[in-house]
């Protein structure tokens, strides 16, 4: 089963086991690797420990022998007495010369061995080369880890005189139980805060999901073309409070959009109309055309008929120019545009639900304030809004992605309403005729939109400018007083 699919319910279940686990993974990771680093530290330092109190006492030897004090001389120097340092610092100790050829060591069973042993060039090269002159070597034997450490003692004048060598068995015994132990406490934990998060969550889904089923049952009976209800829920959490809120805003833009969708579908009514207007127009020309022509070949003012034919003539225009004159005063009824209500409007939110109509993700809003007061129609604010945005989509080529940026900002009392679009530009030679009625560059439409636009625009003592470059886009700006 795919996640998606699952309940809220089920989400936040998995989601507080999940929570709950990789947080005591990640503990018992970060414990271990914690452990790890004590222990390694822990021997290291021991380790030191050791060379320092060892080598203070083979130097007090050296200062105390009656023997030459020399590298030839150090296995009589300590025969007797490296066996008591080794017992007393419970530590194992070979001692070798400059060149890497074995001297002494308190492992008595294990001369012979020794003296056979050599120690190699990368250990001589690494003491002779680096600045502390020691070396600490690391050997795994089986389950068993071994460090080695190398160091100079030295004479009384602070010269190498041999080399010792300290093998240190690393015990953990000590360090792993109390590991485990943490370990199993933290289990102990993570399982009690597991039944916690379970309850909590069975808790918290059964609070959400209930205000999400109110919401949700709104939603679905939601419609365009009616009246819907909002969403009344008391003591809720502020996320679900927000989206209460947003879904109460957007039936209240719902109910605008409906507006808008009328308004366009009359407008595409009136552009149908216009169309056959024209056509309807163009009928009784041509009756009148031949009409005229024909009277003008046959024309004879000696001719007896004259009169009578005169009269036909006059007849026939007469009746296509009542035709013409009934299609225009029915034209003139059905476009006739509302009276202005001057009526004061937040621009802001008025472009703002302008917008909505189109329903596209490449259209952007930007505002500097949530309010802006102006004296405008309602209705002609939107035409506006509207008509420029359908200018810029239209001007996008197939192939590109749209971009379309609306921004609405205040400049010296003036409202400013700036729509910029990435299409196709305007040339040089279109500019001087963008805003001249039934001018248009497209395949269809009537070049009407950006004429009313102005109309609109001016009638408030606003202007209407535009900045275009050929395959960049173009950028309309709108301004109009705010009283």
């Amino acid at each position: 089963m795919k996640l998606r699919k699952l309940s809220l319910r089920v989400r936040i279940f998995i989601a507080m086991i999940l929570l709950v686990l990789l947080s005591s993974i990640l503990i018992a990771a970060v414990a271990i690797h914690q452990y790890n680093e004590e222990t390694q530290d822990y021997h290291n330092q021991r380790l030191e420990r050791k060379e320092r109190a060892i080598t203070t006492s083979l130097v007090y030897e050296l200062r105390e022998t009656s023997y030459e004090v020399i590298t030839e001389k150090i296995p009589l120097i300590f025969k007797d007495k490296i066996n008591k340092i080794a017992d007393i610092h419970n530590q194992a100790i070979d001692l070798y010369d400059l060149e890497g050829s074995f001297l002494i060591s308190s492992k008595s069973e294990l001369k012979p061995e020794k003296e056979k042993e050599c120690l190699q060039a990368e250990v001589l090269n690494a003491l002779l080369n680096t600045a502390e002159h020691r070396l600490v070597e690391k050997r795994e034997e089986g389950e068993e880890t071994f460090l080695s450490s190398y160091i100079y003692i030295l004479d009384k004048k602070s010269k190498p005189l041999a080399i010792i060598n300290l093998p240190y068995l690393e015990k953990d015994e000590f360090l792993a139980k109390e590991l485990n132990e943490f370990l199993e406490r933290l289990s102990y934990t993570s399982l009690i805060v597991l039944l916690i998060g379970v309850a909590l969550a069975f808790i918290v889904s059964k609070y959400i999901t209930k205000s999400l089923n109110a919401i949700s049952e709104k939603m679905r009976t939601t419609r365009l073309e009616k009246r819907n209800e909002k969403v009344v829920i008391d003591n809720v959490s502020e996320e679900i409070s927000i989206l209460i809120k947003s879904y109460n805003n957007m039936i209240d833009e719902l109910e605008e959009s409906a507006v808008q969708l009328a308004t366009s579908e009359r407008e595409q009514a009136w552009r149908e109309m216009a169309k056959q207007v024209a056509h309807e127009i163009k009928n009784p020309l041509t009756p009148m055309r031949l009409t005229v022509q024909s009277f003008q070949r046959k024309f004879d003012p000696l001719d007896e008929n004259i009169h009578q034919k005169l009269d036909e003539y006059s007849k026939t225009l007469i009746q296509q120019i009542d035709t013409m004159s009934t299609i225009a005063g029915a034209f003139s009824n059905f476009a006739k545009m509302p009276a202005q209500q001057n009526e004061m409007l937040n621009v802001v939110e008025i472009v703002d639900l302008s917008l909505d109509i189109f329903n596209e993700d490449y259209i952007t809003f930007q505002s500097d304030k949530k309010e802006l007061v102006a004296k405008f129609d309602r209705t002609q604010l939107i035409r506006v809004v509207t008509n420029l945005i359908k200018n810029g989509i239209q001007a996008i080529p197939e192939g590109q992605t749209p971009k379309i940026l609306v921004t609405v900002s205040e400049e010296n009392e003036m409202v400013k309403i700036m729509v910029s679009d990435n299409g196709i530009g305007i040339t040089e030679e279109n500019k001087p005729k963008v805003f001249e009625p039934k001018f248009t560059t497209k395949t269809s439409g009537m070049g009407l939109g950006l004429p009313m636009v102005k109309n609109i625009v001016e009638t408030y003592g606003g202007t209407i400018t535009f900045v275009s470059q050929k395959g960049s886009g173009t950028i309309f700006t709108v301004e109009f007083p705010k009283k």
